[in-house]
């Protein structure tokens, strides 16, 4: 069946059996030094006041990196990497502890997950690196020392048009992929992927029959030395036609490393509004070309699951992973249930996410930043970069009152097993302080009876919204039971999509 992992592919990689999969395509992090921001125009039909962080895409020598890098010589001595290659690039990545400590972060990262890469691919599988000319050129150093440079097949540049940005130098209007195979054998179906003919080509065939186009071409005509054979040929078809055949045109011409595909246009029903979003086109073209029908197409980083659907449509089985709970939640499930028609736990499974409390009590200890982003989304609210005057807000949800803006609900998350009743206060200053017009509390384990009213008597000061004659309480509790459940706080009309939503009473 296939599959959608929500967590970092370096864990989850190594859960996964070797040589299994057929066919990698990676999109990582460019080294790009941005933040890429996504706004849920989409989801809500309008624009929200904030904006939530896809991901980072911004590099530091901190703790964890050195950590990898010291164990890198190692991992690449288990995963049998060439000794030479890795003294090499132990030595490479030295040097640029001084020189440039950024780079080494992010080519240290891509290392980790590069080696585990090599492992899962079929001897006869291939793997495609996007990236651009930030880093491209490091990576390539990467690749040949991972994958080996016999293996190197080809540099392919994707050119695309896009508005002129730039005055002062050419216009970057290109990404690179470093196309390698796992071996001297790998799959390669040059038929399928040609390009098209010239003008010029096409010419030349100006007879047709059931075949298709064709020219005629002549063996060992001579004639008169002004003629050309293609003119002798053409007058001697009807004499002598044993000295003359047919030459067919091909479908297309076998395609060259430069891709001229066009990125997809901000209003066209396959944009989704995720920052890095890939056409189609480019990812159906590298999978019908290095992968066959019921092949594996795995992609490490899959955000907006382009890979997935274009895997799908040309009927392969794949396999997605991604390290932020939206891209796995809201973009790429969503995309593969209602663009797709696929059902969840029939022809793909989601794994990494909580179902019971023990696994969001998981999720929790292993990464508190997850948890929250989960819980948040689960409520249908959106995870914000603006804060509060105190700094401690996690979320919002935002509902329709009617009018040109939307107005929210501020959230807060509380993970740990000792929430008192101060962070009840705390979320009740920032409300007060804030221009949401409610506010809820999501804790993980019940407050038990003496707690609970506590609560309540402190969210019951905090007043009520009255909204075309429903009294909804301005500050709501929800445990992580309560979400499992399917209960949502009780808000006028939620913002986002096709909710619907089991409310939970007044306090």
């Amino acid at each position: 069946m296939n599959r959608l992992y929500f967590g970092d592919c370096l864990d989850i990689m190594q859960e996964m059996p070797a040589a299994s999969v057929d066919l990698i395509y990676l999109d990582p992090p460019f080294n790009s030094n941005r933040d890429y921001n996504m706004i849920y125009q989409d989801e809500t039909g309008r624009p929200l006041p904030d904006q939530v962080r896809g991901f980072s895409d911004l590099w530091a020598l901190d703790n964890e990196r050195e950590r990898a890098i010291k164990d890198l010589p190692v991992k690449m001595c288990e995963a049998g990497v060439d000794a030479a290659a890795a003294e090499f690039l132990k030595t490479w990545m030295d040097s640029l502890r001084t020189l440039q400590p950024q780079l080494l972060a992010y080519l240290s990262y891509m290392a980790e997950r590069l080696l585990p890469m090599r492992t899962l691919l079929k001897p006869t599988g291939s793997i495609y690196l996007h990236c651009d000319p930030t880093a491209s050129h490091y990576l390539k150093l990467v690749m040949d020392g991972i994958f080996g440079i016999k293996n190197f097949q080809n540099e392919i540049v994707w050119c695309y048009r896009e508005a002129i940005n730039s005055r002062k130098r050419w216009n970057r209007k290109h990404d690179t992929l470093l196309f390698y195979s796992n071996s001297k054998k790998w799959t390669f179906n040059a038929d399928d992927v040609l390009d098209p003919h010239a003008k010029s080509t096409i010419r030349k065939y100006k007879y047709r029959d059931e075949r298709g186009p064709y020219r005629l071409m002549g063996r060992g005509i001579t004639d008169s030395p002004v003629k050309s054979k293609r003119d002798v040929a053409e007058k001697w078809e009807k004499e002598r036609p044993d000295l003359v055949y047919r030459h067919y045109l091909r479908e297309g011409t076998y395609a060259v490393d430069y891709w001229m595909i066009d990125i997809i246009n901000q209003n066209a029903k396959e944009r989704l509004g995720y920052a890095t979003q890939k056409p189609l086109a480019l990812l159906e073209r590298i999978i019908k070309a290095s992968s066959n029908p019921n092949d594996v197409v795995f992609d490490p980083f899959c955000g907006c699951a382009t890979t997935l659907e274009a895997a799908h449509h040309l009927k392969r089985r794949w396999i997605g992973i991604d390290i932020t709970i939206h891209a796995i939640k809201r973009v790429a499930k969503v995309r593969l249930e209602e663009r797709l028609g696929l059902r969840e736990d029939h022809d793909f499974t989601v794994t990494g996410l909580p179902r019971t409390l023990e696994g969001a009590r998981d999720l929790w200890e292993r990464d508190t930043y997850q948890f929250q982003r989960w819980v948040v989304e689960q409520v249908d609210g959106f995870v914000t970069t603006r804060q509060t005057a105190d700094g401690g807000i996690d979320g919002r949800l935002y509902f329709d009152m009617g009018g040109d803006s939307l107005q929210s609900m501020v959230l807060e998350v509380k993970g740990g097993t000792q929430v008192g009743i101060g962070a009840v206060r705390d979320l009740r200053g920032a409300l007060e302080r804030d221009d949401a017009l409610m506010a809820g509390l999501v804790v993980m384990d019940d407050p038990g009876p003496r707690k609970t009213a506590n609560f309540q008597r402190e969210m019951a000061a905090a007043g009520d919204l009255n909204h075309r004659g429903v009294r909804y309480a301005r500050m709501q509790l929800l445990t992580v039971a309560d979400i499992l459940l399917g209960k949502r706080f009780n808000t006028p009309s939620v913002a986002y999509g096709k909710s619907t939503h089991t409310t939970i009473p007044l306090l």
